[in-house]
């Protein structure tokens, strides 16, 4: 069996399908890149952040990367995946050979590949601005956000296969605007109203932040926060698993 017809060969060709139609798409190309870009520079300019480190783009690029794996992989793969399946794409190639296991790694490649756009384009810009994370934190940093990108990912396709498309539509925005804002993953739970503040590090947006932050800034692991992320990933997945429907 030639590479083009093994499941390798069909997962990568299905995941650089999505990657492109993902970029492509003027409204995903808003939500993945020119917001958070937006917010990048906001943060950057404004004293929001200030006395959280050494300036403000320290602070700022972690959590705006974080909020990267919450655009593709909660929004952009939700919104995608529901108007799939009720078009019946995913039914269709589910019974391909691709298959449904050959469908979801190829959706995983395509979030992966995107989140590797953002960090150049998101990171180019920080850089810019005068960021500058020391290499270990950066390593760890991004190996967090492989692992933020699948709990999300995870989150979303939970969404988008147990809602109507219009229904997911709305609530994965919302969600993104709601947690972008409040949910502590750009903005710290120190600088939020403190009648939320004691929530967010339970929630999947807080847990993510904080985690990134701490790996970019200081090169280390923030436990508590890997942890809350974890259970979310493994609640999130399972409950996909369970009760994903495909048409």
């Amino acid at each position: 069996m030639s590479a083009a017809t093994s499941l390798p060969g069909r997962v990568w060709q299905q995941g650089r399908y999505e990657t492109l139609t993902m970029l492509r798409n003027g409204e995903q190309l808003l939500l993945m890149i020119v917001l958070p870009l937006i917010a990048l520079i906001g943060l950057t300019v404004t004293p929001f952040l200030d006395g959280l480190g050494p300036n403000r783009v320290d602070v700022a690029a972690p959590g705006i990367l974080a909020l990267c794996t919450m655009s593709t992989g909660f929004t952009g793969q939700g919104i995608a995946t529901g108007f799939d399946r009720r078009y019946g794409v995913l039914r269709f190639l589910s019974t391909t050979p691709l298959g449904r296991a050959g469908l979801i790694a190829g959706k995983t490649v395509a979030v992966l590949a995107v989140l590797a756009v953002q960090v150049v384009v998101i990171g180019g810009v920080a850089a810019l601005l005068g960021w500058r994370p020391d290499l270990p934190g950066a390593i760890l940093g991004l190996v967090l956000l492989g692992v933020g990108a699948a709990v999300f990912t995870a989150l979303g396709l939970l969404v988008a296969g147990t809602a109507r498309p219009e229904a997911t539509l709305a609530v994965t925005n919302l969600v993104w605007i709601l947690f972008g804002v409040f949910g502590g993953i750009t903005m710290p739970s120190s600088k939020l109203p403190s009648q939320i503040a004691g929530i967010v590090g339970f929630l999947p947006s807080g847990a993510r932040g904080d985690a990134s932050r701490a790996a970019f800034l200081h090169g280390t692991i923030d436990l508590p926060a890997v942890v809350v992320l974890l259970v979310w990933g493994v609640a999130g997945g399972f409950a996909a698993v369970r009760w994903f429907k495909w048409n």
